[in-house]
């Protein structure tokens, strides 16, 4: 019996052909899956370019000894994604999992960002992970119902600015916050199915991150281990859409170097503010209720309205 985690499983990646995609191809290849790399091959602002990605690293994946094969569809496009996982299944007669890694970046200030740089973001990362996403569950949805075996496994990215937010990427933060939330819901509604949902939160350097900043943040160690190289999150993919995850759906990990991190998200706390008449909560009370439920006020990047 072959000790690699992903044997003959049949996986969807998009975005794959360069950077942390490119990563996740690899390692999931490495770990005996076939794979198919959706890339179709655009800019960093999602426009056209001569470049083809996807085939360049099936060839690398070939060249290792793996099985792969290329698909130039793109994610925003509902057709295509229906047309990917259909294809998928004709193909190799199965689909085991669907990792949803494409996106695009129009960084702007709220003031600046225009409604064609709103729209291809959210179409890209958060429409085209739903689209993926969608007709992937319709696939398994109906293996079920058939008595057959489903188990499928999606595994999203989000981001630190769709956690926490970023200045200048309301368009990137709310699509990434959109998919974590995306993440949660699909885990509800597929577990009947056997079929898992989580999303995965990279930390490091690709040619997206480095039109953010250019800090490079820690250096590579003398034995070659870099905190912020594309593959840091690839093992925990290929672990995700293995079939020893199933026991665990709804999560967002964050992964920063060598450590994985399980992220809870927006949880109640124990300052908060009651009405003093035990009734509806009044305008005026909330003038000094509001500091009381924050301490006086809050810490941080609020802290400069005071």
């Amino acid at each position: 019996m072959s000790d690699r985690l992903c044997e003959g499983r049949v996986c969807i990646v998009t975005g794959g052909g360069r950077g942390i995609g490119r990563q996740h191809c690899l390692e999931l290849a490495r770990q005996g899956a076939r794979v198919v790399v959706v890339d179709p091959g655009v800019g960093i602002d999602g426009g056209t370019t001569s470049e083809d990605p996807a085939d360049a690293v099936v060839r690398e994946i070939h060249e290792n000894g793996g099985e792969a094969v290329a698909d130039q569809g793109s994610v925003a496009d509902w057709t295509a994604c229906a047309r990917m996982v259909r294809d998928t299944v004709d193909r190799y007669g199965r689909l085991d999992a669907v990792v949803n890694n494409a996106g695009i970046l129009r960084d702007r200030m709220i003031t600046s960002m225009s409604e064609d740089d709103f729209d291809a973001v959210i179409s890209v990362h958060l429409k085209g992970t739903f689209q993926m996403t969608r007709h992937a569950c319709d696939h398994w949805r109906s293996v079920a119902k058939s008595g057959g075996d489903s188990r499928g496994r999606i595994v999203n990215t989000t981001s630190g600015a769709g956690l926490k937010g970023n200045v200048g990427q309301a368009n990137y933060a709310a699509a990434k916050a959109g998919i974590a939330a995306l993440t949660l819901v699909t885990a509800m509604e597929m577990a009947r199915y056997d079929v898992t949902c989580n999303a995965v939160s990279p930390v490091a350097l690709t040619r997206m991150s480095a039109t953010i900043s250019a800090d490079t943040g820690p250096t590579v160690s003398d034995d070659g281990y870099d905190p912020l190289h594309p593959r840091t999150t690839s093992g925990l993919v290929a672990y995700l859409a293995s079939g020893a995850s199933g026991w665990l759906t709804g999560q967002v990990l964050r992964v920063e170097g060598d450590t994985v991190i399980r992220m809870a998200g927006w949880e109640q706390t124990a300052h908060r503010y009651t009405s003093r008449s035990g009734g509806y909560l009044e305008a005026d009370e909330l003038v000094t209720g509001m500091r009381q439920a924050y301490g006086a006020f809050p810490t941080g990047l609020f802290s400069a309205l005071k």
